[in-house]
């Protein structure tokens, strides 16, 4: 009880002498634009306030459970909760903000890996979640923290987002993702972007950077930032308006929220708007039935982004995880974009021929500047159906010089055809990191894919193009590269 009270009094203190972190509305109205919503914010201005909740050391690794300040809003401070690491001893080191998902954690693995290979890491916990060291917050934990429960031998203290509700699963108060509608625990008391919990989570992640920026160990001039699923989108939000981010790996998000029912969202917090102002080094983590970040729109996206520098990986049948072939894409990337060590092969090239053939074929010519490991096929015909239920059919194409043909037989000639190709490199030593849901893997191989291409009905009737894959009730002969129409995540 005593703690409660001292806690209130330095609340009440703080809340009479803090400025706010966002400027008042202008005319009472919300921002309409991307330019609006972030004007007169400074993510470097306020002091970070950095409180230490818990340190240990784990392989020449220093890890930290941490709290900063992300701003001051309707008169209370707001605090990130995350987990930081970085090798004993380094120093010029280059920095990475890792954002979690909306089912994940914060967590000292990342740190931890990324560590061992010269990053410095800070995990930021926006939805209240956080694993490391023994200080783990789960779900339960972040009410607990919410009800002030202090004698509760579980409680622990996390991120504490004031007056507004930046949380997710659980929420403190309302949903409020893609909501500009004002409510009770809202920023603004009028329809306005800033309300929504988009703008508020890629805020933090904006003073994370901050925060990394001015550890002793960290080049401020080599920072990078990735995350997954709803990370992935906060990914794409933070390095298409923060400069300071010099390369970017989304994986599962980032690239499909459009044209949101709420116009006021669609100007200021979808995909697009960030996307169309991301001018780092990206790489796009994109699994083929991927329901959160679909494949469809990855070439809308490559298209509005001002950066030649961007690559893509997609593993066929995945849908919202990798294996590690592909996962690793983010750790070659950041070393490729801010060490120096790693350089990832072009993007392969994928010709399709329909005039005077019995079947669309496909020639995949790959960047062959590092040993090529495989070169694999896929294309589906069900478009139509959700991202999550299309069936990729493989195919194993056959070598001719520097390319590889491949021959792709249809159930139909009525429907659409999308087809990618995806290329295996060796890689020169093993790759050890954490994964989209922390598990620690090593790979010694990286997955690299083409653009996704559609062949549309009238360009297939156009050429006179059949449909020669007859029906069968056979659902596999285990013959050949079967297990490539197949997929497990072990």
């Amino acid at each position: 009880m005593k703690s409660l009270i001292v806690m209130s009094l330095i609340t009440a203190t703080f809340a009479a002498t803090a400025e706010e972190t966002l400027p008042a509305l202008k005319d009472g109205t919300g921002p309409q634009n991307f330019e609006e919503l972030w004007a007169g914010f400074d993510p470097q201005a306020e002091p970070l306030d950095v409180e230490v909740l818990q340190e240990w050391e784990e392989d020449g690794v220093l890890l930290k459970v941490l709290r900063y300040r992300i701003g001051v809003f309707k008169g209370q401070r707001a605090m990130m909760a995350a987990v930081y690491g970085a090798p004993k001893d380094g120093s010029d080191l280059p920095g990475l903000v890792q954002i979690h998902g909306g089912g994940q954690y914060a967590h000292s693995n990342a740190c931890l890996t990324n560590a061992k290979r010269g990053y410095a890491t800070l995990s930021v916990a926006w939805a209240g979640r956080l694993s490391g060291g023994g200080y783990h917050v789960s779900p339960g934990v972040v009410k607990l923290y919410w009800e002030g429960k202090t004698d509760d031998p579980s409680y622990r203290v996390t991120t504490d987002w004031g007056a507004l509700d930046g949380y997710h699963a659980p929420f403190r108060y309302q949903h409020a993702f893609s909501v500009a509608k004002p409510h009770e625990h809202s920023f603004d008391a009028v329809a306005s972007p800033r309300n929504d919990s988009w703008f508020l989570c890629a805020l933090g992640a904006r003073r994370a950077l901050t925060f990394l920026e001015r550890q002793p160990e960290v080049n401020g001039e080599k920072l990078g930032v990735y995350g997954h699923s709803m990370g992935g989108k906060l990914t794409v939000m933070t390095a298409g308006a923060d400069a300071r981010v010099k390369a970017a790996a989304p994986s599962c998000g980032g690239i499909s929220h459009r044209n949101d029912k709420d116009p006021l969202i669609s100007t200021t917090t979808c995909d697009d708007v960030y996307l169309k102002r991301l001018s780092c080094p990206i790489m796009f983590l994109s699994p083929a039935n991927d329901f959160h970040g679909r494949i469809d729109d990855l070439e809308t996206a490559v298209r509005e982004i001002k950066t030649e520098e961007w690559r893509i990986t997609s593993a066929a049948h995945h849908n919202h995880q990798d294996t590690a072939d592909y996962e690793v894409a983010t750790q070659l990337w950041m070393d490729e974009h801010l060490k120096g060590t790693f350089s990832w092969p072009e993007t392969p090239q994928v010709e399709l021929t329909l005039v005077g053939k019995e079947m669309p074929e496909a020639l995949v010519t790959p960047d062959a500047s590092r040993r090529i490991l495989s070169v694999d096929v896929y294309y589906s015909q069900q478009f139509d159906q959700p991202a999550g239920d299309r069936f990729w059919h493989y195919v194993a194409p056959v070598q001719n010089g520097g390319s590889w043909l491949a021959k792709l037989p249809l159930h139909s000639v009525d429907k659409e055809v999308a087809v990618f190709a995806n290329i295996r490199y060796a890689l020169d030593e093993p790759v050890t990191g954490a994964g989209y849901y922390y598990g620690i893997y090593t790979t010694e191989a990286a997955n690299l894919s083409s653009l996704l291409q559609v062949i549309s009905v009238k360009e297939l009737k156009a050429a006179k193009i059949g449909a020669t894959m007859k029906q069968s009730q056979l659902i596999e002969s285990f013959e050949g590269d079967w297990e490539k129409e197949w997929f497990t995540y072990k």
